[in-house]
């Protein structure tokens, strides 16, 4: 992913070298070549897929494509760092450094509490807070009304699906994960990510950016620091942010970066929005807003 950005657009090689010089090694190397296995380690996970949103930003801004100032910038998970060096609340390589900080103490809080998350579609909220308590399981990813992510430990995830079988769930898959992300089982890097936030320097957002945790925009620096580590142990409040966007008056909504899982959430929960997504250096010539 991202070799035809690299290739077309100096504006996004920058934002991929930038990524090669703070990690220390071709980022960008792994992202065009592989292997698919190191791809899926979320140390490498995370700021390659930061690396590519960015670098598709990047295309899309030197070809003028967006003439129109947003009205509000988010992410999904990891992507709300992406959001935030859009709004200029992190510089980008500060963006880099915390990424990547944050994917380290994630990938060792799931080694220290090992877990999973499980897809569960056709329940609403309630009746999956209910399975959770049953469970011992936690709300992970809210990404549609009746499509939710759950986590925990991977007996009790398995139990969390059987209970949603038995409740009339329409189905539950499993998801390939390294830990539960969003859970409890998260809370041995939230120390650790406040420490790398205070440091960082963080500044006010220029754009809104609308928060995972609250589905709300983040009001300036402090609120951006306080979101952060609490972002890794909350569910993303995805269709929440989605729906209170909608409501503000946005009609177009434009996702930057690999695949097109956003778009395709965003097309279920606002059907008449026009919609575009760019992940190649030939979505962003086209692009044009």
């Amino acid at each position: 992913m991202g070799r035809d950005l690299w290739d077309s657009s100096p504006a996004a090689r920058s934002v991929l070298e930038t990524a090669d010089r703070v990690l220390g090694f071709s980022l960008s190397g792994v992202c065009f070549e592989g292997p698919e296995e190191k791809l899926r380690d979320t140390r490498i996970t995370q700021p390659a897929i930061m690396a590519v949103s960015l670098a598709a930003l990047a295309a899309a801004l030197e070809c003028g494509a967006l003439s129109a100032r947003p009205a509000f910038v988010t992410g999904h998970s990891l992507g709300e760092y992406s959001a935030l060096v859009a709004a200029r609340a992190l510089a980008l390589e500060v963006g880099f450094r915390l990424i990547v900080e944050r994917a380290r103490l994630m990938a060792e809080a799931g080694e220290q509490n090992p877990g999973t998350l499980a897809a569960i579609m056709g329940m609403d909220e309630p009746a999956l807070e209910a399975i959770c308590r049953d469970s011992d399981t936690d709300l992970c990813n809210l990404n549609l009304p009746e499509q939710t992510v759950v986590g925990g430990t991977r007996e009790a995830v398995e139990e969390a699906m059987a209970l949603a079988k038995e409740r009339g769930a329409r189905r539950s898959v499993e998801l390939n994960v390294s830990g539960a992300f969003h859970s409890r089982l998260m809370k041995p890097a939230v120390a650790g990510l406040q420490a790398a936030v205070e440091s960082a320097g963080i500044r006010s957002p220029v754009l809104p950016v609308v928060s995972n945790v609250t589905a709300k925009p983040l009001a300036g620096a402090a609120e951006v620091c306080e979101e952060l580590p609490r972002q890794i142990v909350s569910p993303v409040r995805w269709h929440q942010s989605v729906a209170n966007m909608s409501a503000a008056g946005v009609t177009v909504f434009v996702e930057f970066g690999p695949g097109k899982v956003l778009t395709g959430l965003v097309r279920r929960l606002v059907p008449e929005a026009t919609l575009a997504n760019v992940s190649t250096f030939e979505d962003a010539s086209r692009l044009r807003l």
